[in-house]
């Protein structure tokens, strides 16, 4: 009978142990943030004239998009970007304006004249924004690794002033190319990551109506370049 109450007792306190081991429950959390290399870069600063167009639906309203000087004034550099000579341009914000026909629902894009690519394995992506304090939602779009285009949310815009609103990217699924968005294919250590193909404002009804203004600023990304860093030298390219 103590034999018996010893055993139960041991595996009681194993377990609780085993518990209170930092990730002990899933070894590959402990692999995954071990195999990081995260760092913070800018995808774009709406600094190019003609880089950026709007549309909407025709019969929703008339739209048009143009750079103004201007910028976030709690807006801090990227590291790096500080120690170059000269720094990178940052003198204008892309501003959209809209105007509404009737109220009802609408919704509007803004659009890169080609899809940027992001160096890496994105994990957050984040942008500065002036919402007029109006109930409409901005989302960005994203093209995954096989050409799949995705909608992540950044919020409402119901606030005054400039903010910065960010979003995680859902990783892709330890299935493979299930769940998630895709961002690599693990047969291949070539190209990895997504695009990001522009914004889209989904409009709430009951305030579509008069003139619409949105700005912004600073597009980056927090990004993953462990197999960029880590890639093999010697291997081969599937380039034929």
């Amino acid at each position: 009978m103590k034999r018996y109450i010893i055993s139960i007792a041991y595996i009681l306190i194993s377990g609780v142990l085993f518990a209170q081991t930092p990730n002990g429950s899933d070894p590959s959390a402990r692999a995954d943030t071990a195999q990081q290399a995260l760092k913070e870069v800018s995808v774009d600063k709406f600094e190019h004239e003609g880089f950026w167009s709007s549309v909407i639906s025709s019969d929703k309203g008339i739209i048009s998009s143009r750079l103004f000087e201007g910028s976030p004034a709690d807006k801090q550099p990227i590291a790096e970007e500080e120690d170059l000579d000269p720094p990178p341009p940052d003198k204008y914000v892309l501003g959209t304006r809209v105007d509404f026909y009737h109220r009802g629902p609408a919704s509007f894009k803004v659009l890169a004249a080609r899809p940027i690519p992001i160096e890496g394995v994105t994990k957050t992506i984040s942008v500065w924004a002036v919402g007029r304090n109006f109930n409409h939602t901005l989302s960005i779009i994203v093209q995954d690794y096989f050409g799949k285009q995705h909608k992540l949310s950044l919020g409402t815009l119901n606030f005054q002033g400039w903010k910065q609103l960010t979003v995680a990217v859902p990783a892709q699924g330890d299935d493979r190319a299930v769940g998630g968005i895709p961002q690599q294919d693990y047969h291949f250590t070539g190209e990895v990551g997504i695009k990001i193909v522009g914004f889209e404002v989904v409009c709430d009804p009951s305030e579509t109506f008069g003139s619409y203004y949105l700005y912004l600023d600073d597009l980056r990304a927090v990004t993953d370049l462990f197999l960029q860093e880590n890639r093999d030298t010697d291997d081969m390219e599937d380039t034929w």
